[in-house]
């Protein structure tokens, strides 16, 4: 029964606890086949004088039958109602079928009801990203309260991606590893490379180590199904053309390994002049579970991006959106990244679990441009490149034990250890390019730039976290979190071409506390506190003695509300963040200090809904009170900081047509996206205005097999300005219209 009960928790993906007093000696019939957990769990229980209860977090939990034991002969089967298996599923599984996510590994690193954790997370499902066809982390996570996505519109060399008012390079994760980003060279991620993204709001150092105080955001790489499937598709618009696939499986018949292959080619054009986004990724996974309990999954991609600069327009200047002001032969940003990773569980016994998480990865950038920074009829240009390589590994080690204490009082305790290596290596070029008329460019080509080599820097960081968390269930209802950790961060910065070095160590203790009510299996409330650690990557020239740690502590309560027999989760949260130490300069960029304090207050509305297999929606509100609390600059406390807007919001809403005689299922959706507005400068000196884009899809059901989708971003080409700072305007990208074929089985 042991066993058995083991290999149904790791087939199922649900979690199973027993006294194991219950089932000693005690053996399980055989369940073989292709069957519900329900059914599954039932036969292994026949005759045992067992049967199972479902505790608040999903848990299944072996208990005797009342007024029977083990020795006793046989007792009747007991029937049995049994919750919806959706909310049960376990949270690396992918979601195709529906908006809405039951759980989440992200918010407390442990299997957890999204329901039950005391923070904020979102989750866009596989289901979801296919639905909006998201070309790039951005779109996925445009529609999440909270969130302040593409704030620099055309600059498509990073995704930009705000938290609650706060942006952080560091916010970026894969499979709950960290992908900082703390110079010029990184790459984007591919999102048809993933089956999930989470965003977990607030400050999140108590268990991810240093971050900014806004939040994260955690990428969940596709990983091997047992169940065999696949799709190829090819996806067409004005100079965009993409193909690919996704297979999965097991490697062969009764094997204990399965597979995944994700694949696609893209060679396309965005809407400027000279402008490129040309993409090659693939990524193969194995899954090997050679007995029950114990798992491996290995993660590996290669990924390349031929790219551009952001298309940024110097003040005063007036002209066409799509006008390039560079050179042709001269405007790259370029990257290659490989990953190899592995995802390693084994349940050592039925309580005790062992998870290790690692990646290797290998980036090169080759980043070259021209831009104009003058606006004099003949504007002056500069020229600018960096060649970067960087090697990082990550790893996190992390011990799980869960017990029931006693009857009214259940434990989930969490110990981590995980470790950060960067190197980062960056030779940077300066100069200056001819002249152009930004009203009649005409371009002189490679001839006319002069560049000169400025500097060799190599930046190593290495980063050691050790954490530890305490979920506590207290008579059902209650649901304590206890979590602290502590990093020691050793920078160095290696100016090459100097013969200088600088070396700084950074360490920092943050905490975690939230509680959670079940008022009913429905609604829950909540509070926590939480803080943020962020180191500040500053030379000793620029400040002297190295720059202090940027430090976050964010107060916040919440409710969500989950309605049984309804596949939907609606939450609202308010919460006050501060940041202190914050690092800025002064008006003429002479001085460089941390005077600076920023404080955030808001409040988020968000709900996910599929109603049924035909309607799906999603609405989110953000309201956000910031403020300057201190500043270099006496002038600047009390204003709001820049490009923070007060009233963000967005809405999704699609709905499948049946099919009818000869039609096929016809879905239609659309939603819309609200920027409120936001001041270019802490100064508040120029207000940018507020927009709103709508965007559109219809598919078509061809077959069982084969699906015609047609998929509009801002569907009106609404013309605006997303950022107007550091003396450019970047405007926002236009209309985009992309149908896509697939074919599924």
């Amino acid at each position: 029964m042991t066993r058995a009960l083991t290999q149904f928790g790791v087939q199922s993906g649900l979690q199973v606890t027993v006294n194991g007093a219950l089932i000693r000696g005690v053996n399980a019939p055989a369940a073989n086949g292709e069957m519900s957990a329900e059914r599954a769990l039932g036969i292994l229980l026949t005759g045992s004088g067992l049967t199972y209860d479902i505790a608040n977090d999903g848990t299944i939990v072996i208990i005797s039958v009342i007024g029977t034991t083990l020795n006793e002969g046989a007792v009747l089967d007991p029937v049995r109602v049994v919750a919806d298996g959706e909310k049960d599923s376990h949270p690396e599984n992918a979601i195709t079928d529906s908006f809405v996510a039951p759980r989440s590994l992200t918010g407390s690193k442990t299997d957890t009801p999204v329901l039950d954790d005391s923070v904020a997370v979102s989750v866009i499902t596989q289901k979801e990203m296919q639905t909006r066809n998201v070309q790039d982390v951005q779109q996925v996570v445009a529609y999440t309260a909270g969130v302040q996505s593409g704030e620099y519109g055309s600059d498509v060399r990073y995704d930009y991606v705000r938290l609650r008012g706060f942006y952080s390079s560091l916010s970026t994760y894969r499979d709950g590893l960290s992908s900082r980003n703390y110079n010029f060279t990184t790459a984007r991620q591919e999102p048809y490379g993933l089956q999930q993204v989470d965003v977990l709001k607030g400050s999140t150092s108590s268990l991810f180590g240093m971050n900014g105080p806004g939040g994260l955001v955690n990428l969940v790489t596709k990983r091997p199904q047992d169940e065999a499937g696949g799709e190829v598709f090819t996806t067409f618009g004005e100079n965009h053309l993409t193909v690919g696939e996704d297979v999965t499986g097991p490697v062969a018949k009764d094997s204990h390994w399965t597979y995944r292959l994700t694949g696609m080619r893209q060679n396309a054009e965005r809407h400027q002049d000279y402008s490129q986004d040309d993409r090659l990724y693939i990524a193969p996974a194995f899954t090997y579970k050679p007995k029950a309990g114990t798992e491996l999954t290995i993660l590996t991609s290669y990924s390349e991006r031929e790219s551009n600069l952001g298309y940024g327009f110097p003040t005063g200047i007036e002209t066409s959106r799509d006008a390039f002001f560079g050179e042709p032969d001269f405007n790259n940003f370029d990257t290659k990244e490989t990953d190899l990773g592995y995802e390693f569980s084994h349940q050592i016994t039925d309580k005790l679990l062992f998870r290790q998480n690692a990646r290797y990865t290998h980036v090169d950038l080759d980043y070259e441009t021209v831009y104009l920074n003058d606006t004099a009829p003949l504007g002056n240009r500069t020229a600018f490149a960096i060649y970067g390589k960087l090697d990082r590994f990550a790893i996190d080690n992390q011990m799980q034990y869960d017990t029931a204490i006693n009857q009214n009082l259940q434990s989930k305790t969490l110990f981590g250890f995980d470790f950060n290596r960067d190197v980062n290596r960056e030779k940077r070029y300066d100069g200056t390019a001819s002249p152009i008329d930004p009203y009649n460019p005409a371009y002189c080509g490679l001839s006319c730039i002069n560049l000169n080599f400025t500097s060799d820097t190599e930046i190593t960081q290495a980063a050691y976290g050790a954490y530890a968390q305490e979920q506590l269930t207290i008579a059902r209802n209650w649901i304590a979190t206890i979590g602290g950790r502590f990093d020691y961060v050793q920078s160095d910065v290696d100016t090459l071409s100097r013969g200088t070095t600088e070396e700084r160590d950074d360490h920092k203790f943050t905490s975690r506390l939230g509680l959670t009510y079940k008022a009913t299996d429905e609604i829950s409330v909540y509070g926590n506190y939480s803080e943020s650690f962020e180191p500040v990557y500053s030379s000793t020239s620029s400040l002297p003695g190295g720059a202090k740690p940027q430090l976050g502590t964010q107060y916040e309560v919440g409710a969500k509300y989950q309605p049984a027999g309804r596949d939907a989760l609606l939450s609202v949260a308010l919460f006050d963040l501060t940041q202190e130490n914050v690092s800025q300069w002064n008006e003429d960029y002479s001085k460089h200090s941390q005077v600076g304090e920023i404080n955030s207050r808001g409040v988020e509305v968000e709900g996910k809904m599929s109603l049924d297999e035909r309607t799906n929606v999603t609405l989110a509100y953000t309201y956000l009170d910031a403020e300057i609390k201190k500043d270099v600059i006496a002038t600047n406390i009390g204003n709001r900081p820049q490009m923070v807007p007060e009233h963000t919001a967005s809405a999704w809403f699609d709905y499948t047509i049946p099919e009818s005689g000869a039609r096929g299922d016809l879905t239609f959706g659309t939603g819309v996206r609200f920027v409120g507005a936001r001041y270019n400068n802490n100064a508040n000196a120029e207000l940018l205005g507020s927009h709103t884009v709508v965007d559109a899809m219809v598919n078509y059901k061809v077959t069982d097999n084969v699906n015609l989708a047609l998929n509009a971003t801002n569907l009106f080409n609404r013309e605006y300005v997303s950022s107007n700072a550091f003396g450019s305007r970047f405007y926002g990208d236009g209309r985009t219209v992309l149908a896509t074929l697939k074919y599924s089985w």
